[in-house]
């Protein structure tokens, strides 16, 4: 009774968080120096999109390296394949079928297309385990990285990135007063993304793969696959990274070279870790703080007062990327169990001590 009453108090806080969310583009709330303005201006809910999309895209990597203990070094490609298939799907689309109906068909197939791709690259790379598995999925991203800069086709756009025909799309998603709606689009992709982690780990495949993680031996022994369990999360992660990347071109109008490269998914093994491995909503702080922090600390880069400092300080304050080493470096250290890890250890810790005190009043009242 107790175990119910507590699953059904996370759903409540869960909708709560969204009901919050949700009515963020709707209210003037402004929080000086961690938001650009107020949360209805387009600045502000373009930022908090795109950290919704990048939490969601953590969400997917929680998949494999959380859940699954695969340590992917090329989880980019699948949210670059969302991405620009997209796009390109749409510039294919356009001369054959009604104008109306590209977007949809577009979507459909760029999915099929994140389906095939998941299942073909983690089939061969699922054939080795630890550092040789990271190589080969760093291998397939690497391939992908040179066919986009290559401009394959004469449809990745090379260097230039590629670009959404905006006439395709529906109205309320163009344009920079329908910034909301993509606001709540994002939002959207970041519940689903969670919902299907949630179905994924308490389902038997969840449990097979995080016993494999454990033992795989054991798992053989037991007569169960863990093979076809891992194809079959990796190819979860690499749909649920293209649906990410899907709403990633949309909000951005386009997709450059920089999210094929194997940075780009390092940057997620850092946003997960930061968050808390093992930890859904560790993934999802991760993405979100990660992604303000980038945004933010790029501004703070450029004030005066960081300028004026003398040049040991203001080399490395002016750079985003050593703040956010540092940072990392401390969590690794002082909170190896991320954001997550860290706020469930004071939870624990004051619980004890409340059940301390309760004990101690109890013995004195005796």
């Amino acid at each position: 009774m107790q175990r119910f009453s507590s699953i059904w108090f996370k759903i409540g806080i869960g909708v709560a968080i969204i009901a919050v969310a949700a009515v963020l583009p709707l209210l003037a709330i402004n929080i000086p120096g961690i938001l650009p303005g107020p949360t209805y201006t387009p600045g502000t809910l373009s930022m908090l999109a795109y950290a919704m999309l990048i939490a969601a895209l953590a969400l997917s990597y929680h998949l494999l390296f959380g859940v699954g203990g695969m340590l992917s070094f090329g989880h980019a490609l699948f949210f670059a394949a969302g991405a620009y298939g997209l796009a390109v799907m749409m510039r294919l689309l356009a001369p054959q079928v009604p104008e109306s109906a590209v977007f949809l068909i577009a979507i459909i197939l760029t999915l099929g297309l994140a389906v095939a791709v998941g299942n073909l690259v983690g089939a061969l790379a699922l054939r080795v385990t630890g550092i040789s598995f990271a190589m080969v999925t760093l291998a397939f991203a690497q391939a992908f990285n040179v066919l986009v800069r290559r401009n394959t086709g004469g449809l990745t756009g090379g260097e230039e990135g590629v670009t959404v025909p905006v006439n395709f799309l529906p109205d309320v998603l163009v344009g920079v007063l329908n910034t909301r709606n993509l606001y709540w689009l994002a939002l959207a992709i970041l519940v689903v993304a969670y919902l299907v982690c949630v179905w994924v780990q308490n389902s038997r495949i969840g449990h097979v793969l995080a016993a494999t993680r454990e033992n795989e031996l054991r798992v053989r022994v037991l007569g169960l696959r863990p093979y076809t369990v891992r194809l079959f999360v990796f190819a979860v992660a690499g749909v649920l990274a293209a649906i990410a990347g899907m709403g990633f071109v949309l909000l951005q109008s386009g997709a450059t070279p920089r999210i094929t490269i194997a940075d780009f998914t390092l940057t997620l093994l850092v946003i997960v870790v930061l968050g808390g491995v093992g930890y859904r909503w560790g993934a999802i702080v991760g993405g979100i703080v990660y992604t303000i922090l980038d945004q933010r600390l790029s501004a703070l880069a450029s004030s005066g007062w960081i300028q004026s400092l003398p040049d040991v300080l203001r080399i490395p304050l002016s750079e985003p990327l050593f703040i956010l080493g540092m940072l990392f470096v401390l969590v690794v250290m002082f909170a190896p169990g991320g954001i997550a890890g860290l706020a469930k250890s004071l939870t624990t810790r004051s619980a004890t001590g409340v059940r301390t005190v309760d004990v101690k009043a109890s013995a004195n009242g005796q």
